[in-house]
């Protein structure tokens, strides 16, 4: 891509979430243990479905690829903003910050994605359910799996070529705790109007599209709950499906709000804000809510703790 070909910026200095010493102590511990409890759930949710042979089936092919998704998603900005809180040195190279942006909006918007095809997984278990091995047989969910990850990866190359393009001549200081488009947008010594529409339109589109078809599919699941005659197959349907819906409000609610709003300087210092929601928080919570609502994985983990313990 040529980069840094018409940049006299070198380096970037991401400013963090604060500049008061005891708070990003605080900060430290907080982010830290949000960030192990990411990785020991999620590799807690890939191992138990690579093991068990009763989670072989196409929802919990989609979880683990959801907790491998967390894992390099968080790992894009948690481990350096860890070290930077320690740390008087909050460099990041042009290179390192233009890889940031493009695996940030690689993994998120694989993420968005995926839980679209999540929807509508659980829409066809529901709705029908005498065909539901037929329809979500292993080739389509490889594709949809793999599309989302293709599709994601092409949405973000759009985006990380035309920031890396831009000259940066300074300021370098990213109002941000990692590199991210718009306060990366902000620095540029050149009319950013066009990346800003791009960013806006295309990744809003994608946004609200597959916000609206994860919609959608719990709208018919919906009607196909209300016909479910017993008591026992209503809650154990809907506890799968809140499970999922409370990830996707999480995860969608704070990308529009990000991606969907002109970039202004309190708008950033909002932004920030939701990102440690998005970045450090959700991916750390979404093992939780799928375990403690989810009988299957339940019963996984006390089989597994049984075979353990003999």
């Amino acid at each position: 891509m040529g980069l840094g070909n018409h940049t006299s910026v070198n380096n970037f200095i991401l400013l963090g979430l604060t500049d008061l010493v005891k708070l990003q102590e605080t900060l430290f511990g907080f982010f830290l243990l949000f960030y192990i409890t990411n990785l020991a759930g999620n590799i807690s949710i890939m191992g138990l479905t690579i093991k068990d042979q009763r989670l072989h089936r196409p929802m919990y092919f989609f979880l683990c690829n959801l907790s491998f998704l967390d894992i390099c998603f968080s790992s894009v900005s948690v481990p350096k903003m860890l070290a930077d809180s320690l740390s008087l040195n909050k460099t990041i190279s042009f290179v390192g910050c233009i890889c940031q942006i493009h695996f940030f909006h690689f993994l998120g918007s694989t993420e968005v994605l995926l839980l679209t095809a999540m929807s509508y997984d659980r829409y066809v278990a529901i709705g029908n359910p005498l065909r539901y091995s037929n329809i979500m047989n292993t080739k389509i969910c490889i594709m949809l799996a793999l599309g989302s990850w293709v599709t994601g990866y092409f949405h973000s190359l759009l985006h990380t070529v035309m920031t890396a393009k831009l000259p940066f001549c300074g300021p370098n200081l990213v109002n941000h705790f990692f590199c991210d488009i718009k306060p990366v947008l902000r620095l540029a010594c050149t009319d950013t109007s066009l990346n800003l529409k791009l960013l806006i339109r295309v990744t809003g589109t994608l946004a609200t599209t597959t916000l609206l078809l994860t919609l959608l599919s719990y709208i018919f699941i919906g009607k196909f709950l209300i016909k479910i005659r017993t008591a026992e197959g209503r809650k154990r349907a809907f506890s799968t499906c809140s499970a999922h819906l409370t990830v996707v409000f999480l995860l969608y609610g704070t990308a529009i709000f990000t991606y969907m709003r002109p970039s202004t300087q309190d708008s950033l210092d909002q932004d920030r804000a939701a990102a440690v929601l998005f970045t450090v928080i959700t991916p750390a919570l979404n093992p939780i809510i799928y375990t403690l609502r989810n009988k299957d994985m339940k019963s996984a983990i006390k089989r597994i703790m049984k075979k353990m313990a003999l």
